[in-house]
């Protein structure tokens, strides 16, 4: 999943505005993707860093050392590369702030629709000294890091949001600042007095899970898979400060490309139709054939989609039956029965 910004982020190099990096140098890249080739000269290690797993596992296939979090300090530069979310992009910044020596390199790059020319507006306004250029549908802007960025850092930095008095997100998490209304609608219909395994497919934060244990709190267990490491590390932060005694497995996990290996007797889910920048529809299905390969006979699936999706053709193909719980304005609950 390769995006124009991506190629612009290394356009200062191949052209020799910037510097490339030597061997011996290293080079952290933030909300890194595949789509680009290191130009002439650039020799630094990089390590790149992608919370998304299908992402990340896009960077490992390309050869790239990649990790889901940054660690280290003392990095010669930082490349960002922007996302949707102004939170999320400012954590980088923060992020590449506290990590560069003081005189490093930050290089940003991002489209008008991930907002770059806002973002550098605004860090012109806080007093950095930015080029630019625009290539490829994008633009990339730089500057170079000083040993006093405490302000620039306290400015930038994402505060951690508490949704609905209990659950605490971040930026660049699905629905980070409230419950979203879809899974608020299936935990309508999540089981009581349920008592054994369970899972809950495309967990986010935890809402789900919490809600299953709160109707089934003599459920055996629950195991969460999550394909955002930021969201997974969230939730479990999240159930295990609520529900300490919930049994829980916590897994980073592609839904729809990497085998589920447990076996369940109920899987909860309120399935992505988008991955990344890209509309995906099919990213759903693919969802219920993995919750179909993962459950025990006579295990159940329930699930919530938006009305128009048109889940039901192949959850009547891969369950023994299916059908329909409830369904408002704009959700419908579904279930299906191996």
């Amino acid at each position: 999943m390769s995006r124009d910004a991506v190629k612009t982020l290394f356009h200062p190099f191949a052209t020799l505005t910037l510097t490339p990096p030597p061997a011996g140098e290293k080079v952290l890249f933030l909300g890194a993707e595949t789509g680009f080739q290191l130009p002439e000269g650039f020799e630094a290690h990089i390590l790149a860093v992608q919370s998304f797993r299908p992402l990340h596992l896009a960077l490992e296939r390309q050869g790239m050392e990649a990790q889901p979090f940054s660690e280290g300090s003392d990095y010669d530069a930082a490349l960002i590369l922007m996302s949707r979310h102004r939170g999320l992009n400012e954590a980088y910044l923060a992020d590449a702030l506290e990590r560069v020596r003081a005189g490093g390199l930050v290089v940003v790059a991002g489209s008008k629709e991930d907002g770059v020319q806002s973002l550098r507006k605004r860090l012109t306004a806080l007093g950095l000294d930015l080029d630019h250029l625009a290539k490829y549908h994008a633009q990339a802007f730089w500057f170079r890091t000083s040993g006093d960025s405490a302000a620039l850092l306290a400015s930038l930095k994402p505060a951690e949001t508490v949704v609905a008095g209990q659950f605490r997100t971040l930026p660049g998490m699905f629905s980070h600042e409230e419950i979203d209304p879809g899974s608020a609608f299936l935990a309508r219909y999540l089981p009581k007095d349920f008592r054994k395994d369970a899972a809950d497919f495309g967990a986010g934060w935890g809402y789900l899970t919490s809600e299953l244990y709160a109707k089934s709190p003599a459920v055996a267990s629950i195991d969460l898979y999550e394909a955002d490491h930021l969201a997974l590390e969230a939730a479990r932060k999240n159930i295990t400060a609520l529900h300490p005694s919930l049994q829980t497995r916590y897994h980073w996990h592609d839904l729809a490309r990497e085998e589920v290996k447990a076996r369940y007797d109920l899987i909860i889910m309120n399935p992505p139709f988008h991955e990344g920048h890209a509309a995906e529809p099919g990213l759903g299905q693919a969802f219920i054939k993995t919750a179909s390969k993962a459950l025990r006979p006579g295990g159940e699936l329930l699930l919530v989609a938006n009305r128009g999706l048109p889940y039901e053709p192949i959850l009547a193909a891969e369950f023994k039956s299916s059908g329909e719980t409830a369904r408002n304005a704009r959700f419908k609950v579904l279930w299906a029965k191996k």
